[in-house]
């Protein structure tokens, strides 16, 4: 089947809430994914930030062989040696002390906000129940988590929201500290807003994001569903700011291409979820969670998050260079391998041109693109990417300003 015979059969019996690029991805290895025709590409979308080792990773594939093999679900009414193993990693290599594992990153946004509520509705005898959250955020799909993400275009058509969720400006200090009242139970925002635009925390305001959760008592949650497990060149993004938040969620490259998700706590705030207080049947999959463990293992193993942080610095640098030479590219964003470039039109023409060259990227939104590569890609990688990307931006400075968009 070519790339139009499936898109014809998606088009027929999908449901159309995506906006998909005109090919069918048939395979993958490394940092490379090939179409139904044939077509080879460079994938720096990485599935949203989701293959952090690349495609089909031998030791991911290798570890979710065998425990396929072996059990492939048992629900949580019973222990797995692959879900203790990928929770004891995650602990023993963080500031947390439990796991609870879902299945993507809104599910894990979604118990994150249970388990505040009830911190201090069940453990502290309080009615306290408002997460502030931030403009530009993205925090999943489901209906709380959409009213958490600080974007009307993933409220639009879904009234009424969930109440309890309060908006402030991103990096703005004295909007969170005008938002708390007696009734916030917790700060809730990503180090890097992916969806938003590739838009980083300030250093400064992250402190003073702790200092005023701590001074009156809410916690601090932070969302690294995008932005974590190596990707920025620590293996927590909020670990460059140098706070300590109560929890912290997790998805998209915990589990290597397999669903997976995540909530972290430290011991007080974890003792809110109680048996029947919070669950999911297919949680902690063995499958996901042995495919978790290989990747966790890899990043330390392979020095891929330090192999992070060397070839983001280099991305950026090639990218600033490409701004001195583009007048419209505004701004070039990010931290480590979640990287966005900031442009005075639409992005789209540009995803579609570097695609039939060969190199899959995407839009973190109109004006934004981003890139999101594997953490194992080399100079090489880069370089090609960069050039392909070059080649792209010249015929569109060729055509003038009318053939921009």
């Amino acid at each position: 089947m070519g790339n139009d015979f499936i898109r014809r059969l998606g088009e027929k019996y999908l449901m159309k809430n995506y906006t998909r690029q005109p090919v069918a991805l048939v395979k993958g290895e490394g940092v490379h994914v090939w179409d139904a025709e044939g077509n080879k590409y460079m994938d720096f979308v990485g599935g949203l930030a989701v293959n952090s080792l690349g495609h089909c990773d031998p030791e991911v594939v290798e570890s979710a062989v065998e425990q396929l093999k072996k059990l492939i679900h048992c629900s949580n009414l019973y222990w797995t040696e692959p879900q203790v193993e990928l929770a004891q990693l995650l602990v023993e290599n963080s500031d947390f002390d439990r796991v609870f594992f879902c299945n993507s990153g809104a599910e894990a946004n979604e118990a994150a906000f249970k388990l505040a509520r009830r911190y201090f509705q069940v453990l502290k005898g309080s009615r306290r129940y408002k997460i502030i959250t931030m403009y530009k955020s993205f925090h999943g799909r489901t209906l709380a988590a959409a009213a958490a993400t600080g974007q009307e275009k993933v409220h639009t058509g879904f009234d009424p929201l969930p109440p309890g969720f309060v908006h402030v400006p991103f990096n703005d200090i004295e909007a969170l500290e005008k938002a708390v009242d007696d009734e916030t139970c917790a700060v809730m925002l990503e180090p890097i807003q992916g969806e938003g635009g590739i838009n980083a925390a300030k250093k400064e305001y992250m402190k003073e994001v702790e200092r005023i959760c701590r001074e009156n008592g809410i916690l601090l949650m932070v969302d690294e569903i995008q932005c974590g497990m190596g990707r920025t060149g620590k293996l927590f993004a909020y670990e460059h700011y140098e706070i300590k938040p109560h929890v912290v969620t997790l998805a998209k490259a915990l589990g290597g291409g397999l669903p997976i998700g995540a909530v972290l706590a430290v011991e007080e705030v974890s003792r809110a979820f109680g048996p029947g207080s919070h669950g999911s049947t297919f949680g902690g999959n063995p499958v996901s969670c042995a495919a978790g463990a290989a990747v966790v293992n890899a990043l330390f193993e392979r020095g891929l998050i330090k192999n992070a942080a060397q070839m983001g610095s280099y991305l950026y640098e090639k990218l600033e260079d490409l701004k001195e030479k583009y007048g419209f590219i505004e701004e070039v964003r990010g931290l480590g391998l979640m990287l966005g470039m900031e442009l005075s039109m639409d992005g789209s023409r540009i995803v579609d041109l570097c695609r039939k060259r060969g190199l899959l990227i995407n839009c973190a939104s109109e004006k934004v693109l981003r890139f999101l590569p594997p953490l194992n890609i080399t100079r090489e990688h880069v370089d090609r990417a960069v050039e392909i990307l070059d080649e792209v931006l010249d015929s569109i400075s060729k055509e003038g300003e009318d053939g921009i968009g």
